[in-house]
């Protein structure tokens, strides 16, 4: 165990904090933090800890999240910085005035927002349970979903529903290279496609399962197969080896031809250093508007409460 490691482990028990950590985050984050999952089981975490300190190793709506759901800890993030492309592709004043525009309609958005378009929303869903929170909804329901137009999109393919979607999308999941793909399943005859629902059509056409974060984790360690093609942002290569080490998973990558894998940007702020001294100055700490924050934990909760009942 290196120094730092030691280290942050005694701050921890100092200071009675929780590391929570996404499944996106670099391997050596992944190993230290008390918890792992993704953007749902983050948040179901967030809101049941007894934790004093929440430290949040993720991007900036995760720490948003947990601070809503714990106004009274201490939530830090180890950079501010670690924002999302998704989450800035959809500005709360022109998400507000979409939604001003279509009074008639229920808004569901994608946990990948800001407290401030949650503000403004009906309920909240992750990968998880979009599916199944849009179908809790009458056929005949209209509804806004926003902000990543790849999900929506695919939400309206399986439940048959006309949604009308925000125009957002994740960075990652948008550049995935369909040829690279084809090239990899000509090296890998055999393998399993595995696909975020935030991918390009086009790739979820060419995908065997397609599900969340957590999703895809879960059909690798029940699958007999042995090699798996993923396209999802590559952090969750290092849980997939650790809980299958003799399975074989490749990344797939980008168009830029200079990389073979697909990484978030944003998410790769975060490392160990940053996390040490996060820990040890209690900084940079998460503070939400307590008017926003009021509105926006009612659409979260809603979440929680929908998929705890579904079993989610």
């Amino acid at each position: 165990m290196s120094e730092l490691t030691t280290a942050i482990e005694q701050l921890k028990r100092d200071k009675n904090a929780i590391i929570l950590a996404h499944y996106y985050q670099t391997g050596d984050i992944q190993d230290i933090a008390d918890f792992v999952g993704d953007s749902l089981a983050l948040a179901q975490w967030a809101a049941k800890t007894d934790a004093d300190m929440i430290v949040m190793c993720g991007v900036h709506f995760m720490g948003e999240t947990a601070k809503i759901l714990s106004p009274d800890k201490k939530v830090l993030v180890p950079d501010l910085a670690a924002g999302c492309s998704l989450a800035d592709s959809c500005p709360a004043d022109k998400f507000a005035q979409f939604v001003k525009e279509h009074p008639d309609h229920t808004v569901i958005s994608y946990v990948n927002t800001t407290a401030a378009v949650k503000a403004v929303t009906d309920v909240v869903v992750t990968s998880t349970n979009a599916r199944q929170i849009v179908e809790s909804f009458p056929k005949d329901e209209k509804i806004i979903f926003g902000p990543d137009r790849n999900l929506g999109n695919y939400i309206n393919s399986v439940t048959n529903r006309q949604m009308l979607l925000w125009n957002g999308a994740c960075h990652v999941h948008e550049q995935f290279s369909v040829e690279k793909l084809v090239d990899l399943k000509k090296v890998y005859p055999d393998a399993v496609v595995l696909a975020h629902p935030e991918c390009k059509s086009v790739v979820l056409k060419m995908a065997d399962f397609i599900g969340s974060t957590a999703a895809l984790l879960k059909y690798a360690v029940n699958s007999d197969k042995k090699e798996f093609l993923v396209a999802t942002e590559s952090g969750i290569l290092h849980e997939m080896q650790k809980k299958c080490p003799d399975k074989t998973f490749i990344p797939v990558p980008p168009n830029d031809s200079t990389c073979a894998c697909n990484e978030c940007n944003f998410m790769r702020l975060n490392t160990m250093q940053k996390l040490y001294d996060c820990l040890i100055n209690e900084s940079p700490e998460i503070v939400v508007d307590e008017v926003i924050a009021a509105k926006a934990v009612k659409p979260i909760q809603r979440m929680l409460e929908i998929s705890a009942a579904l079993g989610l």
